[in-house]
Formats: C-alpha cells, structure tokens, sequence
C-alpha cells in the first residue's frame, strides 16, 4: 500500500472513531479514560495524527461496541508480511516522524543498510530461508530507507558504538562498503552520526537498540528492541527517560568529524584485508 493510500486509510479510522464516538454520546475524554489513554490522543487518533496501537484499537471496540471493526482496520493497516508484527506499526510511525534519533550497540541501524549487510543480517538470523525470502526482506529494508531521500525526510540522528564499526558483517567487502554507505551519507548531511568509541566504557552498557521519534501534531515515542521482540512506547515519563539515556549517548560519543574519520579508518582497515585475501 503506497504511502498516501495508508495516511487516507488511517484518516478513515479517525473518521469512523469520531461518529461512533458521537453517535454514543460519548466524549474524548470519556472515551480516552475507558480505554486508558487521554482524551488529547483520542482527538490525535481521530486526525490521523497518531496511529492507535492494536490493543487501544480492540478496547475502543469493546468500549464503542463495535464489533471488531477497529481491530479489523488496524490490523489490517498494519499487516506488512515483510516485517516482524512487533515492528509493523514502527514503520508507520517512521513515515510521518519529523526527528529520528536511534542508537545502535551492534548492528548498522535498518535505515543505513546496504542490500549485501541487510542480507547477511537476514541470513544470520534466518539461516535455513529461502534466497526469494531473503530478496523480500532486503527489497523492503530499501523500500523503509526511502524516507531518507524524500524532500519532507526526517532530521535523522545516529549515535553508533564502535562494535558496529568493527563486526565484520557479510565480511570485509561488505564491511568497507556498509562503512562508505554510511560517511557518504554523513557527508552529504542525510545523518547526523557519532560513534561512542571503545574507551568510553560502560557507556556502551547504557542501553540496548533505542529509536526516539518526534512529531509536529503529536507526543514523541520510543521504540526499543531485543532479537526476538519490539516495544514501542509512548507513556512521557518513559519517553522522558528515553530521551535522557540518548543523550548521555551523546555526550559520551565522538564529534562528527572525528567519527567520521573513525568510519573512514575502518572502512580502509576491511579494504586491506580483502587485499590481502
């Protein structure tokens, strides 16, 4: 579903919210506190501002009696076979963010990935799939990056650990061009990305895989992630905490221009070892 069909078919769902919602009398407010959210979001979900999570989507049915047509809706709004239920949703959120700000302990984050690191991610942790299941997850890791080169793209901040620089990904090639990918995109100001070196010690503790987003009509989120499962969160205090966490990231983390030069170094160290093989 193109990008303008899913934001139409998201202000649908905040139409058919608010006439049910009226057609019981019931206000924002009055909806927000039966579903444990506040009437500020009801409105912001009735504007297609803010996507509803599915389990505010089923209780809203149970509150509306509705029968299970927002359930239905989100669900289906959501349903993206290329990437994990847990992170479906995210790429929604992605599409309409003005600021995203990710730190990534380990791997290259999704949105910087080349086709040959993106692959051997897929394959590392699917090691048994097919070449065409492969090609499917690759195509729409490209397809989410798109957001990168849009005229309306997002300010785009990256903090990566220097374990990310140095994990051999797909091997040495794919390394030094993952590496190039990513100061081609530094230099070309799409990212604003620093690196926490190794000697920032426990720094590197601090946090698992992190992604804060920001937006013009609506409260800010946080997205964090294990291998097997993704929370997306949106109480403030938690975000709040979030937030502080990323910027201690930051603080620990190398200028731009001496990141870059780390990014450079390392990209020529995996050129030498395809050299000498």
């Amino acid at each position: 579903m193109a990008n303008g069909s899913r934001q139409a078919a998201w202000e649908f769902f905040g139409t058919e919210l608010r006439r049910h919602r009226e057609e019981v009398g019931m206000t924002q407010a009055e909806l927000g506190s039966r579903v444990f959210v506040s009437g500020a979001y009801i409105g912001q979900f009735e504007q297609a501002f803010r996507k509803p999570q599915l389990d505010i989507s089923q209780r809203i049915d149970e509150v509306l009696q509705t029968d299970g047509i927002f359930e239905r809706l989100c669900r289906k709004l959501i349903d993206d076979k290329r990437y994990a239920d847990y992170f479906a949703q995210v790429v929604e959120f992605e599409r309409t963010a003005t600021r995203i700000c990710e730190f990534a302990p380990t791997v290259v984050p999704g949105l910087l990935q080349t086709a040959a690191y993106a692959g051997a991610v897929t394959i590392a942790a699917n090691p048994f799939v097919t070449d065409e299941y492969v090609e499917e997850k690759v195509a729409a890791r490209l397809e989410r990056a798109q957001i990168l080169k849009d005229a309306t793209r997002p300010e785009y901040w990256v903090v990566l650990h220097e374990s990310v620089l140095r994990i051999p990904v797909g091997g040495p090639q794919a390394m030094a061009e993952q590496l190039d990918y990513i100061a081609l995109l530094m230099r070309d100001r799409k990212v604003w990305l620093t690196v926490v070196p190794f000697a920032a010690g426990a720094y590197a503790s601090i946090a698992g895989m992190l992604q804060l987003m920001e937006f013009d009509d609506a409260p800010p989120l946080a997205y964090t992630e294990t291998a097997f499962s993704g929370t997306l969160i949106d109480d403030p205090a938690v975000v709040k905490r979030a937030q502080r966490t990323y910027d201690l990231l930051r603080v620990a983390a190398l200028s731009p221009e001496a990141s870059l030069t780390l990014i450079a170094s390392a990209a020529e160290d995996f050129r030498r070892c395809v050299s000498t093989t």
